[in-house]
């Protein structure tokens, strides 16, 4: 199996000494669909953006595949996709144009490309919409584009930031669908949510956390233990 991401000691410190993050330890393994559960401000996307990245930290080791996120950064976003919460893409490139450009920075062959990009752009029901440009884009369909640049260079970790808001219950199932994919094929998804019933019925196993520190994390059924996650986050949040 093995890990494919190892969050250990991580701490992130802002101006004033306020820590966002306090000694943060979680570890996915393959093929684990891994909730990050937390109110807003609770310092799931700060952990998220550490992990992808795009933000430097102050204390601890974050390693995806072995690789650590630190000292070996382009061996990190090879294989790793990451969704933020509000994607940005190019307005003024087409879908196509888009989606091509992501599978070129990842140096696929044309063919591998073409065969992805038609699979997801079918299941996620935008084929005919690719030739438009993205800034003619609802919200949904440019969160739509964004996953499916995630996804076409085939990651072995997809993170992602509150993946389910603003998405139709179609496109939702589909994202879940391939999740559960992605994670029979020995990958992981790690994401951060705050709609519990989601997580519950999806997440293998899922970590709480409130004021930047993990109150709560392991499998689903031993986290909730009989009870519903939303009962059981309320209870360890409220304690």
């Amino acid at each position: 199996m093995g890990n494919i991401l190892e969050i250990r000691n991580y701490t992130k410190t802002y101006g004033g000494g306020n820590k966002a993050c306090d000694d943060v330890s979680i570890t996915v393994e393959s093929g684990d669909i891994y909730g990050f559960i937390g109110h807003n401000g609770a310092g799931k996307s700060t952990t998220i953006r550490a992990i992808v990245g795009v933000l430097d930290f102050d204390e601890g080791e974050i390693f995806i595949d072995g690789h650590s996120v630190r000292t070996e950064p382009l061996e990190c976003k090879k294989i790793t996709a990451y969704i933020p919460d509000n994607p940005d893409l190019y307005d003024n490139l087409t879908g196509i144009q888009y989606l091509q450009f992501v599978s070129d920075v990842y140096e696929m062959t044309p063919e591998e490309r073409d065969s992805k990009i038609k699979k997801y752009a079918d299941m996620f029901e935008i084929t005919d919409a690719l030739g438009d440009l993205i800034g003619s884009y609802s919200h949904g369909m440019k969160q739509k584009v964004a996953i499916i640049s995630a996804l076409i260079h085939s990651p072995k970790l997809l993170v992602l930031d509150e993946p389910f808001v603003g998405l139709d219950p179609k496109a939702s199932y589909t994202l879940k669908e391939i999740m559960h994919e992605m994670c029979k094929n020995g990958s992981s998804v790690f994401f951060s949510t705050h709609v519990l019933d989601v997580a519950e019925k999806l997440c293998n196993k899922a970590a709480i956390i409130k004021k930047g520190k993990i109150i709560a994390s392991g499998t689903m059924a031993d986290l909730i233990g009989g009870q519903s996650l939303e009962s059981v986050f309320l209870e360890v949040v409220n304690e």
